[in-house]
């Protein structure tokens, strides 16, 4: 019995697409002015930005994604579907909260501070034990998962606080946090394919 749609590979699969080709996109847009080694995504969406509804779009289709891909993953553990969708919805409201031109700004900056938050902690959460558990659900994999975001997550801190490579940090980890849900279903759809049975309890 396969215990994930294999509709949910689709929706994860675009959302490491959509968010790369978002970035790309409106910063070639914006011109050679944008440096996304030293400069933010969050910038390439920012008010008066060339290309800000290209990034908005991109950040509006990667919430819509992690949603139907937590909607989906039936086999996970629930408090993480439920921290894949929270960052999800932290997504589309970063989206619906552009940065100002220049400054800062604390309710943008505090809504991505959380998505970051929870796409960091979904891993470990979604985690489940048993023996035909896919191995990106088992414990110590997802553990690992969640350890590289939160690593990359303080990278990107200390580059933020420094005033260096931030923007290369920042697309690290968010790539990292946008691919995860990919490897998940992946792994669960290859576990059913070989004739594992979802844990118990888990299934419906």
């Amino acid at each position: 019995m396969v215990s994930v749609p294999r509709w949910v590979l689709f929706s994860s699969g675009c959302a490491p697409v959509l968010l790369i080709a978002g970035w790309v996109i409106a910063a070639s847009l914006e011109g050679p002015a944008y440096d996304p080694v030293t400069q933010t995504i969050s910038v390439l969406a920012a008010y008066g930005a060339a290309g800000s509804w290209v990034m908005t779009g991109a950040l509006l289709a990667l919430g819509a994604c992690h949603l139907l891909t937590a909607w989906g993953l039936r086999v996970a553990a629930t408090a993480g579907r439920v921290a894949l969708a929270g960052g999800g919805v932290a997504a589309l409201v970063v989206a619906m909260l552009p940065a100002p031109s220049s400054g800062g700004s604390l309710r943008h900056g505090s809504v991505a501070a959380v998505g970051f938050a929870l796409l960091a902690l979904w891993p470990m959460l979604a985690a489940v034990g048993g023996r035909a558990v896919p191995w990106a659900l088992r414990p110590a994999a997802s553990a690992a998962a969640t350890a590289l975001m939160v690593v990359g997550a303080v990278w990107f801190l200390v580059e933020t606080h420094r005033h260096g490579v931030a923007g290369l940090a920042e697309r690290v980890v968010t790539v990292l946090q946008s691919l995860w849900p990919f490897v998940v279903v992946t792994s669960c759809l290859r576990r059913a394919g070989d004739g594992g049975e979802p844990p118990a309890g888990q299934a419906d």
